[in-house]
């Protein structure tokens, strides 16, 4: 299953790194930067989320809210976010075991984690933009930028 361009963004509740449940359509009225990514404390993962922190404004300016999530179990998501500084919400997709990375698609049964994918979903709900990568290749920031300036 793949999600396109126009489409309705599957809806979920996750928990974030400090154990509370996160549901997408509360977030109805803003846009949400979904960013899957495979494993925490893994270098690319580490980098490209680092790259987010490192740019928020660059979210906060188009009032995109970003929220992150792996198959690694909150208390991991909790050490990482610890770790790295992160604020924004880092969402566990472990059980039932990436439910929820399976209804992006994005889903990578061998390796058991998700891809690196990023979907920007709209105030409205609505999937507007798309990025997917395997997991040992990193999203390019200045994608990012460009979809934001068109929101």
């Amino acid at each position: 299953m793949t999600i396109d361009v126009g489409q309705a963004a599957p809806d979920f509740t996750l928990k974030s790194q400090h154990g509370e449940d996160v549901t997408l359509s509360s977030f109805r009225g803003r846009p949400v930067a979904l960013v899957f990514f495979p494993f925490a404390f893994s270098g690319i993962c580490t980098g490209e989320l680092c790259e987010i922190r490192d740019n928020i404004g660059a979210f906060a300016d188009s009032d995109v809210e970003v929220l992150a999530i792996s198959c690694d179990h909150f208390f991991s998501n909790r050490a990482f976010a610890d770790a790295e500084g992160l604020t924004f919400p880092v969402l566990s997709d472990f059980w039932p075991h990436g439910e929820v990375s399976r209804a992006y698609g994005i889903f990578n049964e061998g390796a058991g984690a998700p891809e690196r994918g990023t979907y920007l979903v709209d105030a409205e709900g609505v999937l507007r933009w798309k990025v997917e990568h395997p997991i040992g290749q990193a999203r390019d920031f200045d994608a990012y930028r460009a979809a934001l300036a068109e929101l």
